[in-house]
């Protein structure tokens, strides 16, 4: 018998209707996340999100299930999971020769010895995550799961994150961790050339401005859009023999301080982001991109919260009994969700990661006209698989010359002193 609070996936929905969707959510919640960290610059994945919410809402019921449904955009846990597979086999999958592209993703879990996973979950978190799992002893040897979690994110963000998780993250309350890990290098089809990179004046919202490096490049055709109050430039990353398409957007404001009304359409108008995507060359006039890398990290729970997403949350709920067998009558919640991404970009291409955890407790000629492209001022950035149109990483350059703002997040305030 299939678990309560699901229902198959119907020929009816396709796929690209479906990563339209999760499109969708990811404009909204980079928008609270942005809200939430306008002085600073900000890289996120809101897919690494989206997985391991969706690899938690098939193990949930009543009215966590509904929240989660309604939050991600999905009519079931069905098609959460159809989805999951359709990245695996189609934009995870396969690779590239060095001096290409490389693009993984993992999920893992981590469950207390005292619990163990109702056999359907287990076949969800096996078959369609493909997640790997470990039994850990979060009360009496939190130093020894805390090593094996920082351990699998280093491998898997290919040491740009490391030992991130403390053990006193972990108490006798902690059962499962979920997570999820997403990494991304890759080369310009058209690098630029290290020597013509010259410092020059990006402009900040305070009408202040920094000296920072830009690239610059004396190709003359880009694929770039101009529209009313901003412009968009794809720079494609080299595949010679890969499948994928992966391209990076440059969202340009034209006012100076256009950035957050930006923002606001990207996520406020639903297929904002698949109507302008550029699609004709267009004869550039200058081009400058300042370099930039930005470590950030943060806790969603409040934006989750903001967009309905409250159920999950709250103690002595039965919304994730189906999830797991207990001999103590255990009463799961989430106690909070967690990602920390990084970025690098310079002449060469472009270095991202992204790990997220979510712990529990209890054709034609080309055109003459020119269009500049001057990124002097702040401007939001995505990385996207051109065939799916999965977004994979998202952020904003606020300063460039601020290449390292990390933010400690106050953990005791999050759980509260259990």
């Amino acid at each position: 018998m299939r678990p309560t609070g699901t229902k198959p996936i119907t020929p009816k929905i396709e796929m690209d209707q479906i990563i339209s969707n999760q499109t969708d959510v990811a404009m909204t919640l980079t928008k609270h996340i942005l809200g939430d960290n306008n002085p600073c610059n900000v890289v996120l994945s809101p897919l690494s999100l989206q997985l391991v919410l969706g690899l938690v809402a098939a193990g949930s019921e009543s009215e966590s299930l509904k929240q989660l449904l309604s939050f991600l955009k999905a009519e079931s846990t069905e098609e959460l999971n159809s989805l999951a597979s359709h990245l695996a086999n189609h934009v995870f999958t396969g690779g590239s020769p060095p001096g290409e592209l490389t693009l993984s993703l993992a999920n893992g879990v981590w469950i207390d010895k005292s619990l163990s996973f109702q056999p359907f979950f287990s076949k969800v978190v096996d078959d369609v995550y493909k997640a790997g799992s470990d039994v850990v002893d979060f009360k009496n040897k939190a130093s020894e799961a805390a090593e094996k979690v920082n351990l699998w994110i280093e491998k898997k963000t290919y040491g740009l994150i490391k030992d991130t998780i403390s053990p006193d993250l972990f108490d006798d309350e902690t059962r499962i961790v979920f997570a999820n890990a997403i990494y991304f290098k890759g080369f310009w089809a058209n690098k630029f050339d290290m020597l013509s990179t010259r410092n020059d004046d990006f402009y900040l919202l305070d009408d202040s401005s920094v000296h920072v490096p830009f690239m610059t490049s004396t190709t003359k055709y880009y694929c770039i859009s101009a529209f009313d109050g901003f412009k968009v430039l794809e720079l494609p990353y080299k595949r010679e023999t890969d499948m994928r398409d992966i391209s990076m957007y440059f969202f340009l404001p034209d006012a100076k301080d256009g950035l957050s009304t930006l923002v606001d359409k990207l996520a406020s108008e639903s297929g904002f982001l698949e109507r302008h995507i550029p699609s004709e060359m267009e004869r550039v006039g200058q081009l400058r991109i300042p370099k930039f890398k930005i470590s950030f990290e943060f806790e969603a729970s409040k934006a989750l919260k903001e967009l309905g997403v409250c159920a999950p949350f709250i103690r002595g709920r039965r919304d994730f009994d189906r999830m797991v067998n207990s001999v103590y009558d255990e009463l799961l919640y989430v106690s909070g969700v967690f990602q920390e991404s990084y970025i690098e970009v310079n002449e060469s291409g472009t270095e991202a990661c992204a790990y997220s955890r979510i712990p529990m407790c209890g054709g034609g000629p080309l055109p003459v006209t020119k269009i500049d492209f001057i990124a002097d001022h702040p401007f939001l950035f995505l990385i996207r698989e051109n065939k799916t149109g999965v977004v994979l990483f998202i952020g904003q350059v606020l300063n460039p010359e601020a290449s390292w703002p990390r933010f400690s997040i106050d953990y005791n305030t999050i759980f509260g002193n259990r």
